[in-house]
C-alpha cells in the first residue's frame, strides 16, 4: 500500500505496520482472546490449577455442573468433535471431568465435572467476571455494555454467514432432494 506523505512523494507502508496502526476485526479479536486466555490461565495456575491450557477452555468453558454431551460441547465451542474427545481424555486424566451415562439416553455419555473441575469452573467464572468488571470500570459501564452487545451481534452475524455459506456448499444427499 502506498501513502502520499507530501514532499517526498509516495512511501510504502508495510502491511504489518498498517495492521498495527489500524488492526482489522480478526487481529483485534485475536489480541483480546490471547490476552484474556493468558490472564485467565495464569491466574488459575496461581489458584491451584497449573496443568490447564487454553485449549481446555473448549470443554471447561461450556461445561454445565450437571454434565454436557460432547456433541453439545463441540457445537457450542465451534471445535471439531474429535478434538473435544481428545480434550476430554486429557481432562479426565487430569481429574477435571469424568464420563457418565446420560440418564436421558443410556447410549449417550455426559461429560461431568469432578470436584476439581467444579472448583476450576467457579474460579474461572470469578476471574472472568473480574476481567469484565475491570474493563467496564475503565471505559464506563454503558460503553462496555454497548461494546459487548455490538460484539455479540457481530459474532452472531459472522457465525450465521459462515453457517449459511457452508450449507450452500454442501451437495444434496442422494435420494432426499435436499
Amino acid at each position: 500500500m502506498t501513502v502520499n506523505n507530501g514532499d517526498e512523494g509516495c512511501a510504502v507502508v508495510r502491511r504489518s505496520e498498517r495492521k498495527l496502526k489500524d488492526p482489522d476485526l480478526g487481529i483485534l479479536s485475536t489480541r483480546l482472546l490471547f490476552s484474556i486466555q493468558k490472564e485467565l490461565f495464569e491466574t488459575l495456575a496461581e489458584q491451584g490449577h497449573p496443568e490447564l491450557r487454553p485449549q481446555h477452555g473448549a470443554v471447561l468453558g461450556f461445561l454445565d455442573e450437571e454434565g454436557t454431551r460432547a456433541t453439545d460441547l463441540s457445537r457450542q465451542s465451534g471445535t471439531h468433535k474429535q478434538v473435544i474427545g481428545n480434550l476430554v481424555d486429557e481432562l479426565e486424566a487430569l481429574e477435571y471431568v469424568e464420563r457418565r451415562p446420560d440418564p436421558r439416553d443410556r447410549r449417550a455419555k455426559l461429560i461431568v465435572p469432578t470436584r476439581k473441575g467444579l472448583d476450576q469452573m467457579e474460579k474461572s467464572d470469578a476471574i472472568m467476571a473480574a476481567i469484565e468488571k475491570r474493563h467496564a470500570q475503565a471505559i464506563g459501564e454503558r460503553k462496555y455494555a454497548a461494546f459487548k452487545g455490538a460484539f455479540q451481534e457481530i459474532t452472531a452475524q459472522q457465525l450465521a454467514q459462515f453457517d449459511e455459506a457452508a450449507a450452500s456448499r454442501r451437495e444434496p444427499r442422494k435420494g432426499t432432494g435436499r
